[in-house]
C-alpha cells in the first residue's frame, strides 16, 4: 500500500559527475540515541553534529514531553539537562514517532519500565510496520505493551510493577531490537543480555560506554545489569554513512567524479556499503582516520570507476542493510549481474524496498528481478530509451534520494514522486547534492 503522495517531486537532468568535499548530516541512529540517553543522564550532555532531520527531531520532541529541558536544536548544537535514570515524567498526550521506526522500537523498551502510561503513535507508513519483534521480547521481561491485532502502532504502554532482566537470543539481525531490550535492562532486575545471529550496528553499547554505564561484550552476546546511573558527557555525532551511500555511489558510477566526503562515521557494524562497493569494482580510499567520543571518523575519497555485478555476501547485509538501495543503483550501472540474498528485512521498511526498487527500475528499463529475500539485477544503461521516466518513491527517502543519484548515469530525465520524508533523513538534500554536481530540482 502506497503512502498518500506528499506533492514534493525531485526533477533531474541526465548525466554530470560529482566534483568537489561534502559533508553530508549527522548520523541518524547516534542522534536518536544521543537525546535518549542524555535526557536520562544525571547532568549535562552537550551534543554537536546533531542531524536536524524530521525522524531525529521526534525523538528530541518527544523527551520534551517527558519533561527534559532540551536547547536547541541551533546549528546541530543541543544541550540537554538530564533528569536521570527515574526523572521522566508521563506525557500529556501521545508520543507522535513521525515516520521514524527507530525512535519507536527503541522508546518502546525506554519507556516500558518506567511508572506512566505512555502511547507512541506513527504517520500512516509507520502505522504499517511490524512492532511485534519489539514487544513480544519485552514481555518476557515483564512489560505490557498492547498493539493493534496486526501487531503494528499504535503501542501503549501500561506500567508494570518490574522488569526483570532476560537472556534473549535474536531470531533476526535487528540493532532496533538489541537496543530496545537494553534500554529497558536498564530499569529491569537483574541482568539482561542480547545474543546476535549476525554483527549489528552497535551505537547504543558505544554510547552508553561513553555515558559511563558498564556492559560487557563477548562475541555476539552484550550483557548489562539494572540500576546503574549515566553521567551526562559531551557527544559529537559523525557524518551519516547512510546519507555519505548516495554520494559514494554517484561518483563511482558518473565519470569525471572526484568527491570527498567529511568526517563520515565508519564504525565497522556499519561500512558493508563500502566494502560491498569496493568488491564491484568502486575506488574508494579512507583518509584521516581518527576517533570522535568512541566512534571512528574517516574522510571517504571515491572516484569513478568501472563496476562489475557480484553476489552479495550474506555476512555484509546487516552491515548495509539501509544503504542497500543505493547499491541496487550501484548494480543498474554494472557490467554483468548482482544477486542479493538474506535481506528479507528490506521488505518491511519505510517500503517494500525489494519491490519498490524493482519497480522503479524496470521503469528505467533495467531488468530487476524480486525475490522474497533479495533481489537479482542486470546491469544496464538506466533509461537507455532516453523519455522522461517517474518513478514512485512511496514516500521513502532511501527510495527517493537512490534513484536521484541514479540520474548521473541516465540516458534521459527522471521525476520522482513523493519526496518529502528525505527531510527525515537527509535535510537539504537536493541543495547539498546540487552543489557537487547532481542536477537537480525541487518542484
Amino acid at each position: 500500500m502506497a503512502a498518500a503522495s506528499s506533492g514534493q517531486r525531485f526533477h533531474l537532468s541526465p548525466g554530470g559527475a560529482l566534483r568537489g568535499r561534502l559533508r553530508v548530516p549527522g548520523d541518524k541512529s547516534i542522534s536518536h540515541r544521543a537525546i535518549m540517553l542524555g535526557s536520562i543522564a544525571d547532568g549535562e550532555t552537550e551534543i554537536s553534529g546533531f542531524l536536524e532531520g524530521a525522524d531525529a527531531l521526534a525523538t528530541l520532541g518527544a523527551f520534551r514531553q517527558l519533561g527534559v529541558q532540551i536547547d536547541g536544536p541551533e546549528g546541530g548544537r543541543v544541550r540537554i539537562r538530564g533528569v536521570g535514570r527515574d526523572g521522566l515524567r508521563g506525557a500529556d498526550g501521545p508520543l507522535d514517532m513521525g515516520n521514524s521506526g527507530t525512535s519507536m522500537r527503541l522508546l518502546s523498551g525506554l519507556l516500558a519500565g518506567q511508572r506512566f502510561a505512555s502511547t507512541l503513535i506513527g504517520d500512516a507508513s509507520l502505522s504499517r510496520r511490524p512492532m511485534r519483534r519489539v514487544t513480544g521480547p519485552l514481555a518476557e521481561m515483564g512489560a505490557q505493551i498492547a498493539t493493534t491485532e496486526e501487531g503494528t502502532a499504535p503501542l501503549r504502554i501500561t506500567p508494570t510493577p518490574e522488569l526483570a532482566g532476560i537472556d534473549y537470543r535474536l531470531p533476526v539481525a535487528s540493532a532496533q531490537v538489541k537496543s530496545s531490550l537494553l534500554l529497558a535492562g536498564l530499569y529491569a532486575r537483574g541482568r539482561t543480555c542480547v545474543t546476535e545471529p549476525a554483527p549489528t550496528r552497535d551505537h547504543t553499547e558505544r554510547m552508553l560506554a561513553a555515558f559511563g554505564y558498564p556492559l560487557t561484550r563477548d562475541g555476539a552476546r552484550v550483557c548489562l545489569e539494572g540500576g546503574g546511573r549515566l553521567r551526562g558527557c559531551r557527544l559529537e555525532v559523525p557524518a551519516d554513512i547512510s546519507s555519505a551511500a548516495f554520494f559514494l555511489v554517484g561518483a563511482s558510477i558518473a565519470p569525471g567524479s572526484d568527491l570527498t566526503l567529511e568526517h563520515v562515521g565508519i564504525n565497522p557494524t556499519r561500512t558493508g556499503v563500502i566494502d560491498i562497493l569496493r568488491a564491484m569494482g568502486a575506488d574508494i580510499r579512507i583518509e584521516a582516520e581518527r576517533d570522535v567520543g568512541g566512534e571512528p571518523v574517516a574522510d571517504l575519497r571515491v572516484r569513478s570507476a568501472p563496476l562489475r555485478g557480484i553476489r552479495i555476501p550474506e555476512a555484509l547485509v546487516p552491515l548495509a542493510i539501509d544503504e542497500l538501495p543505493a547499491v541496487f543503483i550501484a548494480a543498474a550501472c554494472a557490467e554483468g549481474e548482482t544477486v542479493l540474498t538474506g535481506a528479507e528485512e528490506l521488505r518491511v521498511k519505510e517500503s517494500d524496498r525489494i519491490q519498490v526498487m524493482a519497480d522503479g527500475l524496470a521503469r528505467l528499463g533495467i531488468e530487476a528481478e524480486p525475490r522474497p529475500d533479495g533481489i537479482r539485477i542486470r546491469g544496464g544503461t538506466p533509461g537507455a530509451d532516453g523519455a522522461r521516466a517517474v518513478i514512485e518513491s512511496h514516500g521513502d527517502h532511501r527510495i527517493a534520494m537512490s534513484f536521484a543519484i541514479a540520474a548521473l548515469r541516465a540516458a534521459g530525465p527522471i521525476e520522482i514522486e513523493d519526496c518529502a520524508n528525505v527531510a527525515t533523513s537527509f535535510p537539504r538534500f537536493a541543495t547539498l547534492a546540487g552543489g557537487v554536481g547532481l542536477q537537480i530540482r525541487e518542484g
